[in-house]
């Protein structure tokens, strides 16, 4: 019994193996607090459970929700996007996904060849790296650096290396590190890979989870984006959905048509329940996440305030649900998240996971209740004065 060489060289989900320790610890009765997923603490708010829970009882919603999703749905995701960025998408522009996660993974197999080059940022969402694999392509790094806001500079990216590519990754607000783009930004990404031939692939699953005022753009808010690019949006983070499992692609209709085929061997769709929850979601009353983002920012600022009494040098998000910050001096990102999880029993995100731009910081999710955090930032003091 031999499993394909895909599988044997693709290391193991860094959370998968995080979570057997996080097991074995509660198995002893340690209490341990989580700050390193951005599954949102919250849910939904109640008139969408109120649907949800209304659906199930229809027994005309059990069956198979439709490759291509309801067509309630879909006209729930065009008026998202016109109502939101301004953006009209037609039918063969859209198309439903059971979370953005298996678009992202899906497009690799939908646009690949074998030994075909995917460019993606560093650091940058683990799936960017490996999906190529699984697909027998070829991942390549381009830089995010903290002296450039965390946006690449994508004229540095060399000619022998954008020239043969076919993807180009972005991702913004962005994870790991909070960062926010800019229409201006963007319009240079569109440009760049036209001048190369490349789909531009924006995972923007964060775009409605922003701080201090600032709205977070589509890339399809630029002139002719869609000659180009294709959008991953999903309704985990903004409408705290994330165990439902619903997203959407959009954009270039030949890399949708694309996507869209590869789904029809993979999955039968979105449970109709759910179909209805998301369409009420992305159609209904906005206002609820205000304040839900407030809830955030005030966690945020509380990180934001011990790692500065700490002497940490944090990156103050715009956007997303985590906090960037370096690790102590002496430690690697490992290392120090070892040390305030067998310590502390105070689970983090280490930076390597994300690429070599992402060691020496640490990534902390702010998605935990606010008490629970508060006790988790008194953790992490104490951890840091025991060892200095």
């Amino acid at each position: 019994m031999k499993p394909a060489q895909r599988a044997q060289h693709l290391p193991a989900y860094f959370f998968a193996t995080l979570n057997q320790r996080l097991a074995a610890l509660q198995t002893e009765g340690a209490d341990v607090i989580r700050l390193d997923a951005g599954s949102p603490d919250m849910p939904p708010a109640p008139f969408l459970l109120d649907i949800l829970k209304g659906s199930t009882d229809d027994p005309t919603k059990h069956n198979y929700g439709g490759y291509a999703g309801q067509p309630h749905l879909r006209r729930a995701i065009a008026h998202y996007y016109r109502q939101r960025f301004d953006v009209q998408l037609a039918d063969d522009e859209l198309v439903p996904l059971i979370g953005s996660k298996e678009g992202v993974v899906n497009l690799h197999l939908a646009w690949l060849d074998p030994g075909d080059l995917s460019l993606v940022p560093d650091p940058g969402y683990p799936s960017y790296y490996f999906a190529p694999m699984l697909a027998g392509g070829r991942p390549e790094r381009f830089d995010l650096l903290p002296e450039r806001g965390w946006l690449p500079n994508l004229s540095a990216i060399p000619v022998k290396t954008a020239r043969p590519a076919r993807l180009l990754w972005l991702n913004y607000p962005n994870n790991p590190t909070g960062a926010t783009a800019t229409l201006d930004f963007f319009a240079e990404a569109v440009d760049f890979c036209r001048q190369y031939d490349l789909l531009l692939c924006h995972d923007a699953p964060y775009t409605d989870v922003t701080f201090d005022g600032c709205t977070a753009p589509s890339v399809l808010q630029v002139p002719g984006a869609k000659e180009v690019a294709i959008e991953f949006n999903s309704l985990s983070k903004t409408y705290n959905m994330a165990g439902w499992r619903v997203g959407m692609a959009v954009g270039n209709p030949v890399a949708i048509k694309a996507l869209a085929t590869v789904k029809t061997q993979i999955d039968s769709g979105i449970a109709k329940p759910i179909q209805d929850m998301a369409a009420a979601a992305l159609t209904g009353d906005q206002n609820w996440l205000v304040e839900r983002n407030a809830v955030y920012q005030q966690r945020r600022d509380l990180c934001l305030t011990t790692l500065k009494k700490l002497g940490l040098k944090a990156n103050p998000p715009q956007g997303a649900l985590y906090v960037w910050f370096r690790t102590p001096p002496g430690y690697t990102s490992l290392d120090f998240h070892h040390l305030l999880l067998e310590k502390a029993h105070l689970s983090v995100t280490p930076g390597h996971i994300f690429g070599k731009n992402g060691e020496g910081w640490i990534r902390l999710s702010i998605a935990t209740k606010t008490e629970r955090l508060k006790e988790a930032l008194t953790r992490l003091e104490h951890t840091l004065l025991l060892t200095r």
